[in-house]
């Protein structure tokens, strides 16, 4: 069974699978080592650590691919590429599938705000029309190399034209051949419990720390419909707090002392990168 066949077959109604999202291989080889099925290549985690900027739609296509392909070269577990809007029209969306395709990806999310985006969580988002985004999915299911390549369908326009108008939304990106859904932002628990009852199909959420949405437990959403409970910067929110606290400390003190626990020592480090698998091969080929 491929990767892309895999990820089909996991992703049904009510499972309830939590996907985090890495910002680089580094992260990407943590969340599998944690035990997860499947993770997401974050548009804003690698905003944020690439480049150091806000989401806010500056990362090119070219920089996205580079970072899917050595995310796809440390891990044996699915992935899901955050393609923000295709970087344009439908023909630029036909070249981002190719792209994120040829790196690894199996699947890719597009967006329908307009170019350049914000993260989904900001102010002062706007989307296209509906028939614009709909192009996009049609173009995009008609590149895709394998069938079983998951196209994702991401509405932002919760923010713009309210909750009806997104579930409407969800609906036509279905019928153009989306293979799942996301309603971004939602607000209320209520909206958030309801999206995968109003618009039957498949669904991911997103649980963005400090963001617009509640956060539930995995439970409820996976009883409510959920198929993914994407945790897109978890992982990154994690060590920017533990690199402020210690960075901090050792500008302050001077020293480490006093915060070692808070550390990875070298050894276990160097088994998160495999080390021993690169000191037998420079064995072998010495």
């Amino acid at each position: 069974m491929t990767l892309n066949q895999q990820l089909r077959r996991d992703l049904v109604r009510g499972a309830g699978h939590i996907m985090p999202g890495a910002a680089n291989a580094l992260a990407a080889r943590v969340i599998e080592a944690s035990g997860h099925r499947m993770m997401m290549v974050s548009g804003a985690a690698v905003a944020n650590t690439y480049l150091g900027v806000p989401d806010i739609g500056l990362v090119s296509v070219t920089e996205l691919a580079s970072h899917v392909a050595a995310v796809r070269e440390v891990v044996g577990i699915p992935i899901l590429a955050d393609a923000d809007t295709g970087f344009g029209n439908a023909i630029n969306a036909r070249r981002t599938v190719k792209l994120l395709e040829r790196a690894g990806a199996n699947a890719i999310m597009l967006e329908d705000q307009t170019y350049p985006k914000r993260c989904g969580h900001f102010e002062g988002k706007d989307v296209v029309p509906k028939q614009e985004m709909v192009a996009k999915l049609k173009a995009a299911v008609d590149t895709r190399v394998d069938p079983d390549l998951m196209i994702l369908a991401r509405t932002d326009a919760r923010a713009v034209e309210g909750f009806e108008a997104a579930c409407d939304r969800a609906r036509a990106y279905q019928e153009a051949g989306a293979d799942f859904l996301f309603i971004e932002a939602p607000l209320t628990k209520e909206e958030l419990l309801a999206i995968p009852r109003e618009v039957p199909g498949i669904h991911l959420c997103n649980m963005v720390i400090g963001g617009k949405t509640p956060l539930l437990p995995r439970e409820e959403l996976a009883k409510a419909g959920y198929a993914v409970i994407c945790y897109a910067n978890a992982a990154l929110q994690a060590s920017l707090l533990a690199m402020q606290q210690v960075l901090g400390h050792l500008h302050e003190k001077g020293s480490i002392a006093g915060v070692e626990d808070q550390l990875m020592m070298f050894a276990e480090r160097q088994k998160v990168l495999d080390a021993g698998k690169y000191q037998e091969l420079e064995k072998r080929y010495a």
